[in-house]
């Protein structure tokens, strides 16, 4: 048939692309056109074309991967399977370890559990070892214990002693993600407790400085009270005329300006108290 053929052209140009030329663009659209070429034919060239189409998706996943757009394998790989039980046992073993690597097992969740269900699946020869990967890779860095403890005790195609290793090894993984658990959890108090203690002394010394400052304003407030109002107005208006209207050389301007003195010394004498008065000159 010339689309098996095509294919495999297909595939091999996109090898090169991915692996000599490292144009992986390119190694991604060529594995692309070769997936749309196939179709299912009858007998044997169906399984050839099946073989083909899973190299095809080898190759684009690493492609996708070495340009960093590893959030796109798992749709794009759908866009030619469908469902997640159609996946062959490579492709789902490739998706499981970059998506465990970029730490983001969750993408695999339902796509694993999915796969492992189907009864057809349960009769390839991959399946215990793809289980195994799920249960490593995806069930227990999510802390999912009990389901996997399920999953290994429902399962009639490990054996015995495949059953009591996976047991042991998902015991040892809850035992230490408890004393992570535990650890952060002690982690998480200390650093509340310091906090409540730095917000406790910052709270302390925020209300030392209100205080200081109500008290001085309060200080502040009762000298205003003493002030004679008039006077500074009045002498506050005989310096304007002084400054801008008068000419403090003029011989007209000596009363205004030795009246502006006096009244500048009374309010003096009013606003501070004998024991803290500077001197004044003349």
């Amino acid at each position: 048939s010339p689309a098996p053929a095509q294919a495999a052209a297909l595939l091999e140009e996109a090898a090169d692309l991915l692996v000599l030329h490292r144009d992986f663009a390119a190694a991604v659209e060529r594995c692309e056109a070769g997936c749309d070429s196939l179709g299912a034919g009858p007998g044997p060239e169906r399984c050839d074309s099946a073989e083909v189409k899973c190299s095809l998706c080898v190759v684009g996943i690493q492609a996708l991967a070495e340009m960093n757009r590893w959030r796109e394998v798992l749709s794009w790989v759908l866009r030619y399977y469908h469902v997640p039980e159609h996946l062959p046992p490579k492709v789902l073993e490739l998706c499981i370890l970059l998506y465990s690597k970029v730490r983001e097992p969750q993408v695999m969740l339902e796509v694993g559990s999915s796969w492992l269900r189907d009864q057809t699946n349960k009769s390839l020869p991959e399946y215990s070892s793809l289980l195994e990967l799920y249960l490593v890779h995806v069930l227990l860095p999510l802390g999912r214990f009990e389901g996997a403890e399920e999953l290994v005790r429902g399962c009639g195609v490990l054996g015995s002693e495949q059953q009591l290793a996976l047991l042991g090894t998902i015991g040892e993984s809850r035992c230490q993600w408890t004393q992570q658990e535990g650890m952060r959890s002690a982690a998480e108090e200390r650093q509340d407790a310091a906090t409540e203690t730095l917000l406790g002394a910052l709270s302390q010394k925020l209300l030392t400085m209100l205080t200081l400052l109500r008290r001085a304003l309060r200080s502040m407030s009762n000298h205003f009270y003493l002030l004679p109002y008039k006077k500074m107005l009045l002498a506050t208006f005989l310096l304007y005329l002084v400054v801008v209207r008068l000419d403090p050389a003029s011989p007209t301007s000596l009363p205004f300006i030795y009246k502006l003195v006096q009244l500048f010394r009374q309010a003096w004498a009013a606003v501070l108290s004998p024991i803290h008065r500077p001197p004044i000159r003349d």
